[in-house]
């Protein structure tokens, strides 16, 4: 049994994990971080998502992120398909994960959708994605140019040493793929189209990574069921900004998918079996 918070081994990198309640009892939650977050960059979200579900969360820092291993730079452009396909499968098998969902931010949305829409895993009952990115907008790309600027200047710099181990590392892993000339062509809305589990996505109406058209695209391409939650005055991160209104939006999905635990189960009121 995982302890509260600590080390996993997958592959050659060891992963920082945080976890709130008890992942022996399914379903369980797994969080998947922005390009510039980590298990602690959550916050308290975790733990106030396991007490207003009552489902286990665990979340974990990639590699080159945290107190996680290092890695080697540069990263390849294909970063988010080898997470979703070369670590999330035996971390899944790690964790004992028997049954739940995946919630992504950003990069980690995207890797939970690719996941999802590539590997053929029973265990996963439903995604909750927050600003995802889909396919390239240039509006993102030149965030992150002024990102770059001010990583290089020292003033992001320093903000993010406070999180991240080797802050070098984090920054160039997230920066430089997305930054690099052939990352233009990147798209995964293929992917979308084999999702076969109901999703979630919660957009800030004022995102500066992305546009509305990363909702479009999945309410477009998907055949799974999909709910989309907009929310106004907020960019890139709701559950910093808009703490309340995303755990409600996001607690709220989860326990009408988990139906309250009693999966398989009748349900009075519908007549039909829980998912």
């Amino acid at each position: 049994m995982l302890s509260t918070s600590g080390f996993l081994t997958i592959g050659d990198a060891k992963l920082e994990y945080r976890v709130a309640g008890d992942l022996a009892v399914p379903p369980a939650i797994v969080m998947l971080h922005e390009g510039l977050g980590s298990a602690s960059l959550w916050g308290d979200f975790p733990d106030r998502l396991a007490a207003a579900t009552g489902v286990a969360v665990f979340a974990y820092s990639r590699a080159g992120y945290g107190a996680s291993s290092s890695v080697a730079l540069p990263r390849p452009l294909t970063y988010m398909h080898d997470e979703a396909r070369g670590v999330l499968p035996p971390l899944l098998d790690a964790i004992g994960f028997q049954r739940g969902l995946l919630l992504g931010h950003s990069d980690g949305a995207s890797i939970a959708a690719i996941y999802a829409g590539s590997v053929q895993d029973h265990r996963v009952r439903g995604l909750v994605l927050i600003a995802p990115h889909f396919f390239i907008e240039e509006m993102g790309i030149a965030e992150i140019e002024r990102a770059r600027d001010a990583f290089n200047a020292g003033t992001l710099r320093e903000k993010l040493k406070r999180w991240h181990a080797d802050v070098d590392c984090a920054f160039r892993s997230w920066s430089e793929p997305w930054l690099h000339s052939d990352f233009r062509k990147w798209d995964i809305t293929e992917a979308l189209g084999y999702i076969r589990v109901p999703m979630l996505v919660v957009q800030g109406a004022d995102d500066q990574y992305g546009t509305l058209k990363q909702v479009e695209a999945a309410e477009q391409e998907c055949f799974c069921p999909v709910e989309a939650a907009v929310l106004p005055n907020v960019r890139h991160a709701p559950f910093r900004e808009a703490p309340e209104l995303t755990l409600k939006i996001v607690a709220d999905f989860i326990n009408r998918l988990f139906r309250d635990h009693h999966e398989g189960e009748k349900r009075a009121d519908s007549g039909v079996a829980a998912i």
